[in-house]
This record gives structure tokens, C-alpha cells and sequence, in this order.
């Protein structure tokens, strides 16, 4: 095995309006403890000072490598960093959030430890928590229970937060050519089931953003919710391990992302303009509930709480909406 530091690990940032942001992020990028990086800033068009911010740093590290090209999206964004990519390993970075900075030594000690395609934490710090996990425990697990623990979700599912050999994503095609929303759970649900297997450790190492007022995250969004319905019944069309139990875990989250999706349509009042999406949202969290119980892998707590979703969908919606508003007001750091 390569010795750490002949490892190169490219990073890869779809950035899109982010000038608020963007000093905090490439700052923790470049300062990493594990040096032998290659940096992929791609500017998506932004009509903002982001592709400026990415210059001037360019300037000042040459691992720094940017892409300026005509607004095409996220997804279009990460493909064309994808392309550029000439390390051993990706790992994939949003360009509200941050880095810690022992985020790619930490990763990729997991992936060399455990002689893993693919590595990740279950954990991360948000803006509303910054508490570090106190005791650590890496593990190897099969591509079966990762994918199953992503698809719940029972860990952060955006490709994020994680770290993938660069062979395996390009010899299975693995890239974000789906819809918008729900892309990055596509990406790691599919890296885990290409995967030999996947180390995974607990450390907290990357930081997520939950208070970007420009983000999808806080800006209720119909499409977003039928997007992400859409990337999940492609992973269960496409699953590469096909079991009981992935095929289950697939069934919950389609339960769960319909009452997302009326989740959405309640916070935006667009029930006149989605009529149809919200009868039909109704009709299937109560529908699928009975199958869907009885077979996931969650806790019986959680159980409690489905029922009480499909008992009284449209109350638990507008509860959920009052709550985010709420968590998103007291959420302070910058």
C-alpha cells in the first residue's frame, strides 16, 4: 500500500452565489493538515463575486485549479469538476460549508485503514451543533449496510462528508447526471453498493451549513420534494445489491419523501397548483403505511412517529414547518 502522503486527494466545490461564504470555505480547504491535495473550484455562473474569491486563491496555492462556466446547475456543476479530477480519492464539498482541519486525514485514514473504495463519518457538526463525538471507533462495513444506511437515512446522505476512490466512481459511471435534489443521495447511495466495502468512523470533520438563506434547505420548494422522489425510485431501479433489506429501505424513504413532498406544498400554500401531488401525497402515507411499518429497520419511537404521520398528515406537516422556522431563526453562526 501507497504511504499516506503519495496519496492525492482531489476536492471537488460546485459554488454557485457564495461570496459570503466562500473565504471561510477555500480557507479551510487550503489549510488542511494532509497537504498533498488538488483543489477544484467550479464557478457556476454566479452572477455574484464567487468567481473573483476563486482567482484570488488560485493566485495563492497552486493546488487550486478553477472552472468558470455558464450556470447549468449543481449537478452539471460537480460532473464537470468530476472530469478534472486527477487524484486517488474525491471527496465532495458544498460551497456554504467547511472543512475541519483534519477532514481529508481523517477520511482518508479511515479508506487506507480499512482498504475501503469508499469512507465516511456518521457524524457531522452543522451551524446549530459543534459539539465533537468523544469517543471514536472505526469500523469496516459491507456495501449492503452502508447503502441501507444511507437509503434510510440513518447518517448525513449528501455525497459529502465522505471520501471515494476515484477508479471506482469512474469505472461504474457514478456521477450527478439525475435531477436536482436528492442528487448527492443518488451519489452516495450508488458509491456504497459499488463499493468492496466502506470504512466508516464516528469523528465529526465536516461542517454544514443550516442558516444560507440562499440555499434550497431554506427555501421551501415543491420541485425539490418530486426531485428527490424521482433520484429515490432510481436508486431502487438501479440497485446494485438487491435484497430484502435495501429494497425495504428504498420503500421507506419513497414513504417518507411523499409526506416531504406535502410538507412542501403546505409551506409554500400551492395546494390549488399541486392538487393532484397533494391528493396523492395524502392517499400514500396512509396507503403505504401498514407495509412499510412492519418491515423498515427503525426504532419503535420512530414507528410511533410514522403512525402519527399517516393518522394526521397534514397537522405533523404544518408541526415540521413550525419547528424548521423556529430552529432556523436561533441558528447564529456564521
Amino acid at each position: 500500500m501507497k504511504d499516506n502522503l503519495d496519496v492525492k486527494v482531489s476536492i471537488v466545490v460546485a459554488i454557485y452565489n457564495s461570496e459570503f461564504f466562500l473565504d471561510k470555505l477555500i480557507q479551510s480547504i487550503m489549510n488542511q493538515t494532509y497537504r498533498n491535495i488538488e483543489i477544484i473550484l467550479v464557478d457556476d455562473g454566479s452572477p455574484d463575486k464567487s468567481g473573483e474569491i476563486c482567482d484570488k486563491y488560485a493566485l495563492l496555492d497552486s493546488r487550486i485549479k478553477v472552472l468558470h462556466k455558464p450556470n447549468g446547475g449543481c449537478c452539471d456543476a460537480r460532473n464537470k469538476g468530476l472530469q478534472l479530477v486527477t487524484g486517488e480519492f474525491i471527496t465532495i464539498v458544498d460551497g456554504d460549508d467547511w472543512l475541519s482541519p483534519d477532514y481529508v486525514e481523517y477520511l482518508l485514514k479511515i479508506a487506507l485503514q480499512t482498504h475501503s473504495d469508499m469512507a465516511l463519518s456518521l457524524n457531522i457538526f452543522t451551524t446549530r451543533d459543534q459539539v465533537q463525538i468523544e469517543c471514536d471507533q472505526i469500523d469496516t462495513w459491507t456495501s449492503e449496510e452502508a447503502a441501507i444506511t444511507i437509503i434510510y437515512p440513518k447518517i448525513p446522505i449528501g455525497p459529502w462528508n465522505k471520501l471515494y476512490k476515484t477508479a471506482m466512481i469512474r469505472k461504474n459511471n457514478i456521477d450527478f447526471s439525475v435531477p436536482w435534489s436528492g442528487e448527492g443521495y443518488y451519489f452516495s447511495a450508488m458509491a456504497a453498493q459499488y463499493s468492496n466495502h466502506v470504512g466508516v468512523g464516528r469523528r465529526k470533520v465536516y461542517n454544514y451549513r443550516l442558516n444560507n438563506m440562499g440555499s434550497g434547505l431554506t427555501h421551501y420548494n415543491v420541485v425539490m420534494g418530486i426531485n428527490a422522489l424521482w433520484n429515490t425510485k432510481n436508486i431502487g431501479e438501479k440497485l446494485v445489491v438487491r435484497t430484502r433489506r435495501l429494497e425495504n429501505a428504498v420503500n421507506y424513504h419513497i414513504w417518507s419523501n411523499y409526506h416531504f413532498i406535502l410538507k412542501l406544498i403546505i409551506a409554500t400554500n400551492s395546494q390549488d397548483k399541486y392538487a393532484e401531488e397533494y391528493r396523492e401525497c395524502l392517499t400514500i402515507v396512509r396507503t403505504m403505511l401498514p407495509n412499510t411499518i412492519l418491515k423498515s429497520e427503525v426504532s419503535f419511537k420512530h414507528r410511533i412517529k410514522m403512525l402519527l404521520i399517516s393518522l394526521f398528515p397534514v397537522v405533523y406537516a404544518k408541526y415540521c414547518i413550525k419547528r424548521e422556522k423556529i430552529a432556523l431563526r436561533n441558528d447564529r453562526l456564521k
